[in-house]
C-alpha cells in the first residue's frame, strides 16, 4: 500500500514512504459455559462407518512432460493428488456370519485410480531480453491406475466387510390332467435380493518423492522444452463400510431453559 502524503519539498527524495496505518476493528468478548445434559434412553445398536483398511500404497510413475515453451530453468513444482476410484473386490474364501446368509471375507483386491495435478513454474528464454526473463507455468494431469492386496493375514484388512448374497429358487408342477407329465407353463419363483452397504474410500495423505530432469541433458546455460519425471507416490487411503454395531451406551440430551416447565 502506498500513501501519497509527501510534502512538495520531499517529492525528490528517493526513499519511499512508510506503510500506512490501519485502524483495527475491536472485537466483543463473549462468555461460554458447558451445556448440562441429562441421561436419555439406553442405546443398544448403532450404524456407523467401520474402517476396513488404511493402507499406504507405493505407486511409481514415469512420464515425459512437454512444457510448450523454451525454458532455461525450473523454478517451482507444486503437486496434488485426486482419486477417481477406490473399489474393493472380495476374493475367496468366504465365511458365513453365524447361521445367516451373510458372509465375510479375509482377502480382497483394492483397485485405485486417480491423477496427480502438477503445476510447473519455469523461466523462459527471452531473446534480446538481456538478464531479464519471464516466468510461465504448465499445469498437467498425470493419471495412475492399479491394485493392491488386502488380507487379514498381512494385517492390511483391519475389520471384516459384510456381504449379503442374493438367492433364487424355482418350483415345478405336475400336469393337472394325469399327474404323469410336467407342466412346462407353470413355475413358482422366489428371489431374495439383499442390498449391501457400498464400501467407500477416503483420501488420507499423499507423500511425493520426485526426480525431474531434462532429457537429453542440456549444456550449461542451455535451453530445454521437455521434462522427464520419475516419481514415487506414497498414497494413504482409508476404506470404510457402514455397519450395524451392538453396543451398550446411554444417550444424553441437553438441559435447556425453555418456556414450558418439565412435567
Amino acid at each position: 500500500m502506498r500513501c501519497d502524503n509527501l510534502q512538495p519539498n520531499q517529492a525528490s527524495q528517493s526513499d519511499p514512504p512508510g506503510p500506512c496505518p490501519v485502524t483495527p476493528t475491536p472485537l466483543s468478548s463473549f462468555t461460554s459455559a458447558n451445556t448440562p445434559v441429562a441421561a436419555g434412553p439406553t442405546v443398544t445398536r448403532i450404524k456407523v462407518p467401520v474402517v476396513l483398511a488404511e493402507p499406504t500404497i507405493q505407486i511409481p510413475i514415469e512420464a515425459t512432460i512437454a512444457l510448450g515453451a523454451i525454458a532455461i530453468e525450473i523454478k517451482r513444482v507444486k503437486k496434488n493428488v485426486f482419486l477417481d476410484q477406490v473399489k474393493i473386490v472380495p476374493v475367496a474364501p468366504f465365511a458365513r456370519v453365524g447361521t445367516t446368509d451373510f458372509f465375510t471375507f479375509s482377502a480382497a483386491k483394492l483397485f485405485i485410480a486417480g491423477h496427480i495435478r502438477k503445476d510447473i513454474e519455469f523461466a523462459i528464454f527471452s531473446p534480446g531480453g538481456g538478464c531479464t526473463n519471464s516466468l510461465l507455468d504448465k499445469i498437467v494431469d498425470i493419471p495412475f491406475t492399479g491394485f493392491t492386496e488386502l488380507s487379514t493375514a498381512a494385517g492390511t484388512l483391519i475389520n471384516l466387510p459384510i456381504l449379503g448374497i442374493n438367492e433364487s429358487s424355482e418350483s415345478s408342477f405336475l400336469s393337472d390332467a394325469n399327474n404323469l407329465n410336467a407342466r412346462l407353463d407353470k413355475f413358482f419363483f422366489n428371489n431374495l435380493v439383499k442390498f449391501n452397504e457400498q464400501p467407500f474410500g477416503e483420501l488420507v495423505a499423499a507423500n511425493f518423492f520426485e526426480l525431474d530432469f531434462a532429457s537429453p541433458e542440456p549444456a550449461p546455460e542451455a535451453t530445454f522444452s521437455t521434462l522427464t519425471e520419475k516419481l514415487v507416490l506414497e498414497l494413504t487411503v482409508k476404506v470404510l463400510q457402514t455397519q450395524q454395531l451392538a453396543i451398550t451406551a446411554t444417550s444424553v440430551v441437553p438441559v435447556l431453559t425453555g418456556l414450558t416447565p418439565p412435567m
